[in-house]
């Protein structure tokens, strides 16, 4: 029989067809093993072993699109990444893809490069596309989530993963950035340091207004004046891996007005990494002249040199929580349940490296 097919078939896509012929079995009995329909079950186990061994030595694969138009579920979830160059999203999309390979569905990436137009257009070719749920990894540019509403009415599951937005059943994976900020003054406190900077984010950024609390609730119970001439934002700009340069400029200005800090509290590793280039510019030395920590745990931040002491952000688990969402939704959707909203808020933790000391 092989030899038969061999000379019909030269090239081309096997088929269900092929595999029935092959077997000696119908189209149907085919189908019914191969798409492990309900009625596969009064298949005999003999005949199901043949139908499966003829299909593999075929090189046979379902149609992904055929059974899609037949069971109307695509199988596919969006990942939505403004910035794919952006550190932050590599261990994220690392914890999405862990808990999304075991599974039958096909995370679907589209990087948006920034753009809210290019945004809106992958959103729009994802409703087409019938992606059954959407994760959205999201920097400071996503302030505007109108365009996600299109999605809800659709009645598809959505998770956001940076940042937290209380709309419709949208559930939404974060960092405790309070936290995190009461973390990283505590731990200059601790080694010493009492003349502090700090470089906040852009103004209009949540994260960035949580992460300044928590410094102040520390500074408050330990006594420690932030000075304003010390403590300065980034600016609103385009571009989220802006903060190298941010911070680059911002410690270049600090420094040709003279000021004399111990210690440089950053908004993110990013910004940490252009102050260290400032101070090294400026003939000082990291940390013996001046300590520096920032935010993130970014895969560069271990490589970097010094090594930077950070604010670890969880992100691998909070890839794999916010597929985990994604995957509860759709099969909430599945058993005709309602989809339930859910926000988790990760903890941060230290990780000292190089790039602090004790005030000597």
């Amino acid at each position: 029989m092989g030899g038969r097919l061999a000379s019909k078939k030269k090239s081309g896509r096997t088929t269900l067809m092929d595999v029935a012929r092959e077997s000696g079995f119908s189209v149907s009995t085919v189908s019914l093993v191969l798409n492990e329909a309900p009625l596969s079950r009064y298949v005999a186990a003999s005949t199901k072993a043949v139908v499966r061994e003829t299909a593999e030595r075929l090189g046979y694969r379902p149609d992904a699109s055929a059974r899609s138009l037949r069971s109307r579920r695509s199988e596919t979830i969006g990942i939505m990444v403004f910035d794919i160059s952006d550190p932050f999203c590599t261990l994220i999309l690392k914890g999405i893809e862990e808990t999304l390979s075991p599974t039958s569905y096909l995370p679907i990436i589209m990087d948006a490069h920034n753009e809210i137009k290019q945004f809106q257009r992958y959103l729009q070719m994802l409703l087409e596309r019938r992606v059954e749920g959407l994760i959205v990894i999201a920097n400071w540019l996503f302030v505007n989530i109108n365009p996600l509403a299109d999605l809800e009415r659709e009645h598809i599951p959505i998770v956001l993963v940076g940042q937290q937005r209380h709309f419709g059943a949208m559930s939404s994976v974060i960092v405790d950035n309070e936290a995190g900020g009461y973390l990283a003054l505590e731990h200059l406190h601790n080694l010493g340091h009492r003349d502090i900077a700090v470089i906040r984010g852009p103004v209009h950024l949540p994260d960035s207004g949580k992460r300044w609390a928590g410094m102040l609730k520390l500074a408050g119970e330990a006594g420690i004046k932030l000075r304003p001439e010390w403590t300065v934002d980034l600016p609103n700009v385009s571009d989220p891996n802006s903060g190298f340069a941010g911070g680059y400029r911002l410690m270049t200005d600090m420094l040709k007005r003279n000021e004399r800090f111990s210690a440089v509290a950053a908004f993110d590793d990013m910004t940490a990494f252009g102050v260290i280039r400032a101070l090294r510019q400026a003939g000082l030395r990291v940390p013996e002249d001046c300590s520096v920590i920032g935010f993130d745990d970014v895969p560069f931040a271990e490589l970097a040199s010094p090594s930077l002491t950070t604010i670890r952000q969880p992100m691998e688990e909070m890839g794999a929580l916010a597929a985990e969402h994604v995957l509860k939704g759709i099969q909430a959707m599945n058993d005709e349940q309602p989809v339930v909203g859910e926000h988790r808020q990760m903890q941060p933790v230290l990780v000292s490296r190089e790039s602090t000391m004790s005030r000597k």
